[in-house]
């Protein structure tokens, strides 16, 4: 996925209400960025961060500027890493039409948000992606983005109690249930990641239903990215732990 247009280099000064950043431009004025990630960006919120915003061409938003790369230390030195939570499931398009992700190569047909488990918790639900061969299974692909690390190479998800991301492994269990292949894909917007956890401890409720998602038949696969001025790419895949 390349960015539009060139980013815009600004100073984090203070995100607040979820999805707001105060920053300053090298002109030395501050604007308002919209900041398109729910989680609690542990690590990367610090002010006086070098930050990379993206601006819309659209004259009608509210908020033109979007936040899109953070330069960090995860421990292992600076680096890009990326808050837009947005992204993930372009990148994963992409990598899936150039047949890049092995795990999930040989299919003829990809779809995007298509409705499924009617009646599942009450209402129908949209998988990220569905997959699709006359001569295979079909394949229920969930897309998280990951943008935690603790540790020096080790990405984690989730970085807040997320209710939604457990209700979708209990769906995916569902469909795997019922001979589909389910999977869910944890994309890493941090290039250092060289292996992938659960943070059990940050949402309990979350690391039990991946546990039964998993013993349901529900695949896990994590990919790092490749980040830079110009884009986020898939880069390869990395170790799931337990």
């Amino acid at each position: 996925m390349r960015f539009a247009a060139e980013l815009i280099p600004a100073t984090l000064k203070r995100r607040y209400k979820r999805f707001l950043a105060d920053v300053e431009l090298g002109d030395g004025s501050t604007i308002t960025a919209h900041v398109a990630n729910p989680g609690a960006m542990t690590g990367l919120q610090t002010s006086g961060a070098r930050v990379w915003l993206s601006k819309s061409p659209s004259a009608t938003r509210k908020l033109p500027y979007s936040w899109e790369l953070i330069e960090a230390d995860f421990g292992a030195g600076t680096e890009l890493a990326g808050v837009n939570t947005m992204h993930p499931n372009t990148i994963v398009a992409e990598a899936l039409t150039e047949g890049v992700i092995p795990e999930l190569a040989g299919y003829s047909s990809i779809r995007r948000e298509v409705k499924y488990g009617e009646g599942l918790f009450g209402k129908a639900s949209r998988v990220d992606f569905l997959l699709e061969h006359p001569d295979r299974p079909p394949c229920y692909l969930e897309v998280k983005n990951v943008h935690l690390m603790r540790r020096p190479g080790l990405a984690e998800f989730p970085d807040s109690v997320t209710a939604r991301g457990a209700r979708h492994l209990e769906e995916l269990a569902a469909v795997a249930a019922s001979g589909a292949r389910a999977a869910m894909l944890f994309v890493i917007q941090i290039g250092s990641s060289r292996g992938f956890a659960l943070a059990r401890d940050i949402d309990p409720a979350y690391g039990l239903a991946f546990d039964r998602a998993r013993a349901a038949g529900v695949e896990a696969i994590a990919y790092a990215c490749r980040l830079s001025l110009d884009g986020v790419l898939l880069a390869g895949p990395v170790p799931t732990l337990p």
